[in-house]
């Protein structure tokens, strides 16, 4: 079984930064696209960033292009979301989430979801 778990958010003002990181319990991330996704108050879940197993194909929803970056850490088994430049508008639940079929834009579209994390809690507000 397929468990993600994510670490990492908390509350930040506005201007400044956070880092998730997606960690798997028993299990490599290596072969998965890894997505984070995130869902505010009264608001669909949206993509934000995913990434494929190669790690160098990436991508971002528009709103968080510049702003943030997800990146693999293959010796810790994580994926991770650098948060820069952070705003009001940023405040949700983010999940991370996995491809099986290694889709590495899955985030951004139509494709199955394999597993979801649990969810953290980011909130920029000053």
């Amino acid at each position: 079984q397929v468990v993600l778990v994510e670490s990492g958010g908390g509350l930040v003002q506005p201007g400044g930064s956070l880092r998730l990181s997606c960690a798997a319990n028993g299990f490599t991330l290596d072969y998965y696209a890894i997505g984070w996704f995130r869902q505010a108050p009264g608001r669909e879940r949206e993509g934000v960033s995913c990434i494929g197993s190669n790690g160098r194909s990436t991508h971002y929803a528009d709103s968080v292009k510049d702003r943030f970056t997800i990146f693999r850490d293959y010796a810790k088994n994580t994926v991770d979301l650098q948060m820069n430049n952070l705003k009001p508008e940023d405040t949700a639940v983010y999940y991370c989430a996995a491809n099986a079929l290694d889709y590495s834009n899955f985030c951004l579209g139509t494709e199955p979801v394999t597993a979801w994390g649990q969810g953290t809690q980011v909130t920029v507000s000053s």
